[in-house]
């Protein structure tokens, strides 16, 4: 079986390099942001970073396909690297510093392909987290300076903290009902918001998190991340992996009670 210790080891050469592109100009006054077809913004910055991430992987990964957010898929084959320069566009416009560039490595397994890299880097944070298949995931300013994450041991929704991004996509899939009855049941609710709550159940500082429209990009090195660190990571479906459209991810213990709020219709 491949270690994708290699693979790890460049994708964060390619979190390095969209970092320094998107702090440039995190920020700046004159900074372009347009809105794309589905209402969301993008900015220059998104664009440059997957350029950038683009091109670093058709020259040292030439066989690999690439999928990104602001480009699309480009190539075939049994690997392919799954890109979202700005994950969290709309802080990094408003100067929030809450947003993340996610580079994941999917390979062709059992129920299609399946993350088995995944980098998580925040550099307005000061934050990083990655993980690899069969490794364990990691938090840290650098390969050789990480701590190990590990889920927490949480085992009743009374005690749980359950983070969140947003109520409009519940009420509009009208599971708000459900999901605001999990609110009241729950220890304590937070909106963190895109990768974030992903990254704290991989920690152990929150115990459940989910978003109810996601898009592959959105959800694959989170996926691996969660997983790694011991969590469970799910669609609403129940179906495991980063394929669904939406996302459950928790420390395991609480899943199945997780999803049965959220599916809950009225």
């Amino acid at each position: 079986m491949a270690d994708h210790l290699d693979d790890l080891r460049f994708a964060h050469v390619l979190a390095d390099a969209a970092d320094a592109t998107t702090m440039s100009r995190f920020k700046a006054l004159d900074l372009k942001v347009e809105t794309k077809p589905d209402m969301t913004p993008v900015s220059e910055a998104d664009r440059a970073a997957e350029e950038l991430i683009r091109g670093q992987l058709q020259r040292a990964r030439p066989r690999d396909a690439i999928l990104g957010e602001e480009y699309g898929i480009e190539g075939t084959g049994p690997r392919r690297w799954v890109i979202d320069p700005i994950d969290g566009t709309k802080n990094y416009v408003r100067g929030v510093p809450v947003w993340a560039t996610l580079i994941s490595l999917m390979e062709v397994g059992e129920g299609g392909y399946q993350p088995v890299v995944g980098v998580v880097s925040a550099p307005a944070l000061g934050r990083r987290w990655w993980a690899a298949k069969g490794h364990g995931a990691f938090s840290g300013r650098s390969l050789s300076s990480a701590s190990r994450l590990h889920v927490s041991r949480v085992a009743k929704l009374t005690d749980a903290s359950f983070a969140y991004s947003s109520l409009s996509g519940w009420e509009e899939r009208g599971h708000l009902g459900g999901f605001l009855d999990l609110t009241r049941e729950v220890w304590r609710t937070r909106a963190y918001g895109d990768f974030w709550p992903y990254m704290m159940v991989a920690e152990g500082s929150v115990d459940i998190c989910a978003e109810p429209e996601l898009s592959l990009w959105d959800m694959a090195a989170n996926a691996i991340i969660v997983t790694e660190a011991g969590g469970t990571f799910t669609g609403l479906d129940g179906r495991p992996g980063p394929h669904s459209g939406n996302a459950a991810a928790s420390n395991g213990l609480l899943h199945d009670e997780l999803l049965g709020y959220l599916n809950q219709r009225y």
